[in-house]
């Protein structure tokens, strides 16, 4: 089913075409682009959300704005559907995050609109700020460049760090500050509280407005009247709001706030801009989900909701006639409240990610030992070392992906100083539609080679359950050792998960099923594709043996010196990076004993995997059910001379 455009938005194939219309006909262009997006994202799901706060935004843009030349970057990338639809893939559109199709996020390859590749939070001022210097470089100042950046996405290091850059350059640099109050989930923090003073102002935002009918009207005449503009509108901010000097003591010049929703307004204020130089930053209030009532309400449901009925707002889910498990994350936000109601020191720290976590149960039930500390993996980790310090048994719940950020504060604030932080990593392996910037594929590799860990991936959910109360043990938490637990995302395979809690020896594997020929040594969850493989291989009159090894570090060296000594055909199988991975440490395990035997490793190549859905990207990588099998029949039967 493809969506027809409306009539005026069906012309516009790329910016010139929008540029060409009259400015009278951008809020009907504005009101097709919403419904355009509303209408493909029911059917084929995707963000939703984030891109219809930002239509008029992303037409306003493009109208003034000289795209591709001047350069506009879109910070995360959530918001971009209009972008994507204004610059040549509204007929692609319904392709969007399905295999092989396009990007969900803004990415260089896929487009010369997309000036930089984004999917974490907080790199548009940096990567927009490098551009206008280069710019600069190479003798071109005309050129605009335009990092669009949601409130949510300020509170993170990065987005400060490049604003105290940008003000000591003259670089022709604009900051739009998309404030909706959200990014997933509500924001938090001082940043927040003080964009809010700003917007109920109203003694400054009565002002404000005749300043910005000054700057329209003067604006024309030149640099002499954008130098009476900047006296003026200094003078008013440092005497009726004493807060305003944020982003002005960076050296940032502040426009704003203004409605993120007045397209004419928006239009004419970025008019205005582009002919004012140096770096500046413009606040746009704008609403998430604007022009369609469920998603106003309820912005958090609505960021990604899935596929649903346009017209009564209702959210299609699939129906099932018998218990289906849980999620991994739901199992880790029902037990972490579970052990802190039996250990008083638990506590659970997210950097913004609370319902994508689960950690939401327990700040639901527990608000004052569950934090959310916005966009901040960092400060996540380091705040979670300082309570560590202080004998607090902390679950540190990141996304593998977003947890690269922080990957120093792990070595040099955690392992050096020997706490043991519990760092839960969701979203390990293939992320699905998300794609590239969003898989958990490297958590193996560089938590492994780090001194003073410990760790682990559960093959259910049972075994998520078991790792989350041994680490939070009396024996974990005095042994000076952190310790990782890496889960995938989506559904785990056991309806009736409430099962008693157990401590684990640590460094201990188990058996799944015994067997000769071949032996299968799995990590995590992808050990059940193991057993779908040797359910297939079984037919066949094939067994392999396969063990669940459970920890990464400390490997099971028992367990491994029985398999190298019963078997010389070894088949490794992660859902992580082949390079320095689990698999790599079987490798390393052999060769430090002298053992001999034919390794294969199977997991996430060295290559960017595309987006798609899991098991999709799992079958091009050869490690679902079938390649598993195919992978063992190959170890079995690669150079003997088959008899017919």
């Amino acid at each position: 089913m493809l969506i027809t455009p409306g009539k005026l938005l069906a012309t516009i194939n790329t910016p010139d075409d929008l540029r060409r219309l009259d400015k009278s006909l951008l809020p009907r262009v504005a009101d097709e682009l919403r419904q355009f997006i509303i209408d493909n994202v029911s059917v084929y799901g995707g963000h939703f959300g984030a891109s219809l706060g930002v239509v008029e935004l992303s037409v306003a843009l493009h109208y003034v704005f000289n795209t591709p030349d001047d350069q506009l970057v879109w910070d995360v990338g959530h918001q971009a559907y209009g972008h994507k639809i204004l610059t040549g893939r509204r007929d692609r559109f319904h392709t969007n995050r399905f295999y092989k199709g396009i990007s969900g996020f803004p990415k260089r390859k896929e487009s010369e609109y997309d000036a930089f590749g984004v999917g974490h939070s907080s790199t548009s001022i940096s990567a927009a700020l490098g551009m206008a210097v280069a710019s600069q470089l190479q003798g071109n100042r005309q050129r605009n460049h335009i990092a669009v950046i949601g409130d949510g996405a300020m509170t993170a290091g990065e987005a400060f760090e490049g604003m105290n850059h940008a003000g000591a350059t003259d670089s022709n640099l604009l900051i739009i500050l998309n404030d909706n109050c959200m990014s997933i989930d509500p924001n938090v923090g001082a940043l927040r509280e003080y964009l809010t003073d700003i917007t109920t102002s109203q003694t400054y935002n009565k002002v404000k407005d005749e300043v910005w009918n000054l700057l329209g009207k003067m604006s024309k005449f030149g640099k002499s009247a954008q130098d009476i503009v900047s006296k003026v509108e200094s003078g008013i901010k440092a005497s009726l709001l004493d807060q305003s000097n944020l982003f002005e003591s960076l050296h940032l010049r502040y426009f704003g706030p203004i409605d993120g929703h007045d397209i004419d307004h928006l239009v004419s204020v970025l008019d205005d801009l582009k002919n004012i130089p140096g770096p500046k930053l413009l606040h746009c209030l704008t609403v998430k989900g604007k022009g369609y009532a469920p998603a106003e309400k309820d912005q958090t449901k609505w960021h990604a909701p899935g596929l649903f009925d346009k017209v009564t707002g209702e959210i299609k889910k699939k129906t099932f006639t018998t218990p289906q498990p849980p999620k991994y994350q739901d199992v880790f936000g029902h037990t972490l409240v579970e052990l802190a109601e039996k250990n008083p020191r638990v506590v659970g720290v997210t950097p913004a990610m609370p319902s994508g976590s689960s950690m939401n149960i327990m700040m639901k039930v527990m608000p004052d030992r569950a934090f959310d500390v916005g966009i901040a993996e960092q400060h996540a980790v380091t705040f979670s070392a300082g309570m560590a310090t202080q004998g607090e048994v902390v679950f540190c719940n990141i996304y593998s992906t977003f947890m690269q950020r922080a990957y120093d504060q792990v070595i040099h604030d955690v392992c050096i100083q020997e706490l043991p932080v519990i760092f839960c990593l969701d979203r390990a392996g293939f992320a699905g539609a998300d794609g590239p910037t969003h898989h958990g594929a490297y958590d193996l590799a560089y938590m492994r080679c780090v001194p003073n860990m410990i760790v682990a991936a559960p093959m259910n959910e049972q075994e998520l359950r078991n790792m989350m109360f041994t680490a939070q043990s009396d024996e974990i938490q005095q042994g000076k050792q952190a310790f990782t637990i890496r889960y995938p995302r989506g559904e785990g395979v056991m309806p009736n998960w409430r099962t008693p809690l157990e401590q684990l020896p640590i460094g201990k594997g188990r058996l799944i099923q015994d067997g000769e020929g071949v032996a299968i040594l799995t990590i995590g969850h992808i050990g059940n594709s193991a057993v779908d493989a040797c359910t297939m291989l079984a037919s066949e009159g094939i067994q392999p043996a396969h063990f669940d090894m459970r920890f990464v570090k400390p490997l099971d060296e028992a367990l491994l010196h029985q398999i190298f000594q019963r078997f010389d055909r070894v088949l490794t199988v992660e859902d992580g990076c082949v390079m320095g991975g689990f698999g790599s440490a079987v490798l390393e395990f052999m060769a430090d004993h002298g053992y001999v035997a034919r390794v294969k490793r199977l997991g996430i190549p060295d290559a960017v995997v595309e987006h798609g859905e899991q098991i999709e990207l799992q079958h091009e990588c050869g490690f679902d059910p079938q390649g598993i099998a195919e992978a063992v029949r190959e170890l079995l039967f690669a150079g003997r001379t088959v008899t017919v």
